[in-house]
């Protein structure tokens, strides 16, 4: 079952990253800037913080049995619809509704840590993160050799019947649950504000997500923009094939919950948001030097993907009858520093070039070391405090 989780985390997840490596391809169809032709990728990640907030809180008080299935099926025809999109406006809504209901992931994840007990939970949400970051990862991958075969908009006809497949597997195979709470719709709403608002661990890390998911989209949103042009000018496929090198990162989200059941999470969260920092440093030199670009690479997805499993086990422990709605909050804010991160880059890229992009992540990089380094400064001050 946690396989299957994972599997499925990971091909719903993937369907807000299929565009990443096709931007240049995309571009070129519709005659339009590399700026706008990323506004492809910001769509998708603010429709999926639009599915956060309006339908993940739904799965502490839906049967999720039914509701995965049903939301994943709208995600299946808006990859068709996007398949189909004649001009760029209507691909970025046709993106943007995928993305809205690409949150089955963010409803699976909860469910596999209710379904976990207390001394396994980091690594049950470690094993289906993997799956879930693997997805995110290999969709570049899997976007960039069907765009070299069959052209860009194959890659979401493709999508689209694999989603569709995947409906069915889970309305068969995802295990029933108890009574669900009796809650209306906006008293859950409401109680997701109120859970940001009476506990600081929940904003604490959702803002740390959000700064390292900032710093994941600027280097992933350019790198295909670097790529196609000289001293590389490579393909969609061999774009594609570098989200292999964030596949590392995605593995190590299995070790990173090992480490938050030992309660590491502290060490773990500082030394990654340190080498967040220094990968994108080794990226600079990335313009140029191919092997700079592969190490800064694997070693900020590596960083992301550890800072994002310690924030997510912490969080899952603040009220287990409130899961979904503690991931709302969390990844609300997340996919709001992601759409914020997509829409400067294609800014800074378009300003600056490779060199801008590398100043942007740094910022994002060294802004959520600062606040780290300021809460665990607090903590300190609180406990000297109270043995005094």
């Amino acid at each position: 079952m946690v396989v299957l989780f994972a599997v499925s985390c990971g091909i719903s997840a993937a369907n807000l990253y299929y565009a990443q490596p096709l931007l240049p391809s995309i571009a070129k169809t519709f005659h339009v800037s590399a700026p706008t032709a990323a506004l492809v990728v910001t769509a998708a990640q603010v429709g999926y913080g639009l599915g956060l907030a309006l339908l993940v809180p739904l799965g502490d008080v839906l049967v999720r049995r039914r509701l995965v299935p049903l939301i994943l099926g709208v995600a299946a025809a808006a990859l068709f619809g996007a398949a189909a999109a004649p001009s760029i406006g209507l691909l970025i809504i046709a993106v943007a509704v995928a993305g809205v209901c690409s949150v089955s992931a963010q409803i699976l994840v909860p469910f596999a840590a209710h379904l976990a007990d207390d001394a396994t939970r980091g690594r049950v949400v470690g094993t289906v993160m993997s799956g879930l970051l693997l997805g995110i990862l290999l969709a570049r991958t899997f976007s960039g050799l069907i765009a070299e075969v069959a052209g860009w908009r194959a890659v979401y006809v493709v999508a689209g019947v694999v989603v569709t497949a995947l409906v069915v597997v889970l309305a068969v195979v995802l295990p029933g649950e108890e009574t669900r709470p009796q809650l209306r719709y906006r008293a859950v709403l409401a109680s997701v504000v109120r859970l940001m608002r009476t506990q600081p661990l929940l904003r604490l890390r959702s803002v740390l997500g959000a700064l390292v998911f900032a710093a994941f989209n600027v280097l992933w949103t350019s790198l295909a923009f670097l790529l196609v042009r000289p001293p590389y000018g490579y393909s969609d496929a061999v774009i594609g094939l570098f989200g292999l090198l964030g596949a590392g990162g995605a593995l190590a989200a299995t070790f990173s919950g090992r480490l938050a059941d030992r309660g590491q999470e502290r060490a773990v969260t500082g030394g990654s948001l340190v080498l967040l920092v220094a990968a994108f440093g080794i990226l600079a030199l990335g313009s140029s030097r191919l092997w700079a670009l592969v190490v800064g690479i694997l070693v900020a997805d590596l960083a992301i993907q550890a800072v994002h499993i310690q924030n997510q086990q912490l969080i899952f422990g603040i009220d287990p009858a409130a899961r979904s709605r503690l991931n709302t909050g969390y990844m609300v804010t997340y996919f709001i520093g992601g759409a914020i991160g997509s829409a400067t880059t294609g800014a800074a890229y378009g300003a600056g070039g490779w060199a801008a992009v590398v100043v942007l992540g740094i910022g994002y990089s060294a802004a959520a070391l600062l606040v780290w380094a300021v809460s665990q400064a607090r903590a300190l001050r609180a406990a000297t405090t109270a043995t005094r």
